[in-house]
């Protein structure tokens, strides 16, 4: 089950005072002030939320969500659609990376569009993710269902596996990094505007991190090397006037 994590503070109506809510919260607040139409907003698990897409499609945008245990009926809804899956729609096989080949498979389907108890379904589908690990041979196999309000129509297998290769390229930049280098999940953090500040402390110090790192260490290799050595920190940032001028990578 997914917890939602008090994460800003929104302004009452008819008061001064200010009232913390979560993810699910803020994310209109936060689109309200930019323009989304003929946009595809994508969305982990969490945020896969009915009133979130119907406000979505009212302004013109499109959704691209995931569907996990938090709706658990929509989930099995959606599974079950693909358990006699055949060929999948397209096939993606990534170049050798990182000592890995990746091969990911989509399934799509609009037969549940009028079934579902979402509003302005166009398509669901099934990703498959297949990773061959070439020093030991370990093979990994992951699914991911989603929906979408596109209709087959209006995007293509294709595009579906791109939008969401580019979802998770995010969430690996920045949320997961977050999650598992500072434990946010786990943190105890919860009263005023602790939470919050924390979290602009945490994003401020990755993008310093990834903005003087070179390609050869990630970010969370960099923070193990600045943790060993105070030294490191102070070059990193140039607070000392004979801190060295070449990046510490």
């Amino acid at each position: 089950m997914l917890h939602p994590k008090k994460v800003g503070t929104l302004p009452i109506e008819g008061a001064d005072e200010a009232k913390q809510t979560n993810e699910i919260g803020m994310f209109i607040s936060l689109l309200d002030a930019i323009e989304i139409a003929d946009k595809d907003i994508t969305a982990d698990a969490l945020l896969t939320q009915r009133n979130l897409a119907s406000y979505l499609v009212n302004r013109g945008a499109h959704y691209h969500f995931t569907a996990k245990g938090n709706q658990p009926t929509l989930q099995d809804d959606i599974a079950v659609a693909f358990e006699k899956r055949h060929e999948p729609n397209y096939i993606e096989v990534t170049p050798p990376d990182h000592g890995r080949i990746e091969t990911r498979r989509i399934w799509t389907s609009d037969k549940l569009n009028n079934y579902l108890s979402f509003p302005h379904v166009g398509q669901v589908f099934l990703i498959e993710r297949e990773v061959i690990y070439k020093k030991t041979g370990e093979i990994t196999l992951e699914t991911a269902l989603g929906l979408t309000s596109r209709t087959p129509e209006q995007v293509d297998a294709k595009r579906l596996l791109e939008l969401n290769r580019g979802h998770w390229g995010i969430e690996n930049r920045c949320h997961y990094v977050i999650d598992w280098n500072f434990n946010e999940d786990r943190d105890r953090i919860r009263t005023g505007y602790g939470p919050e500040n924390i979290t602009r402390l945490r994003r401020f110090a990755i993008t310093v991190i990834a903005r003087v790192s070179d390609k050869k260490n990630s970010v969370a290799e960099q923070m193990r090397r600045l943790q060993r050595s105070t030294r490191l920190v102070f070059d990193y940032l140039r607070m000392t006037k004979n801190s060295a001028q070449a990046s510490v990578a």
